[in-house]
């Protein structure tokens, strides 16, 4: 009975794992405890590692190990640059105006409904041109004269305004092209109200006129001192 006991007691404890494993079966013990999917959460992601990375990069950059004695003059040379930075920027641009930006475009433009944006309607009148069909060219490129000054934030287009209207408002922040902008308007009449035919000569007018205000910057805004 005893010796029955003694064999039953050794199944048992073979049959259980040992509570001190040997290296093999506690390397496969860990393979497999780390394959549970809370281990994969817990990785960090792709964009988690750009970010630390950046912010270490941005760390080192703004604390860099500098000899005794030197921090000051780091500062004063990084005070400089932005400083020389900002005074290039204006330079180049300009003093900011306060100019409204993103005007979102009437769906009406010369007492006719048109919502296209100014690139859209250089593009419709370039494919006029190029049909040679110069009465749709010579309108389409005025309203997107029009069209660009509206989206600038400069000259505001109602939906009853005239084209001598917009001519004129036009000419007070473009003084230089008053007379151009009057002659393009007169084109414009004459080829959609008086049925006057548009010619190749007048769509070069037109189109002249609207590169060369895009490329200006205007002498005055409303509201704003010029």
């Amino acid at each position: 009975m005893i010796h029955a006991a003694g064999s039953l007691a050794q199944a048992l404890t073979a049959a259980v794992p040992p509570l001190t494993p040997d290296d093999d079966e506690a390397r496969r013990w860990a393979e497999q405890e780390l394959t549970n999917p809370v281990y994969a959460e817990a990785q960090p992601t792709p964009f988690d590692l750009f970010a630390r990375a950046v912010a270490e990069f941005l760390g080192d950059l703004l604390n860099p190990e500098l000899p005794a004695g030197l921090e000051s003059v780091f500062a004063i040379v990084a005070v400089a640059v932005v400083v020389v930075l900002i005074i290039v920027a204006f330079v180049i641009w300009g003093v900011p105006r306060a100019t409204p930006r993103g005007t979102p475009a009437s769906a009406v433009l010369f007492g006719e409904a048109d919502s296209r944006t100014a690139r859209r309607l250089r593009t419709d009148a370039e494919e006029a041109a190029a049909r040679g069909a110069w009465d749709d060219a010579v309108v389409l490129r005025f309203r997107a004269l029009a069209r660009s000054l509206t989206e600038r934030g400069v000259v505001d287009a109602p939906p009853g305004a005239t084209v001598h209207a917009f001519a004129r408002e036009a000419a007070v922040a473009f003084p230089g092209f008053a007379a151009a902008l009057e002659t393009a308007a007169d084109g414009f009449d004459d080829v959609r109200y008086l049925r006057r035919p548009g010619t190749a000569e007048l769509y070069a007018s037109v189109t002249r006129l609207d590169d060369e205000i895009a490329a200006s910057r205007p002498a005055v805004l409303p509201g704003v001192p010029a």
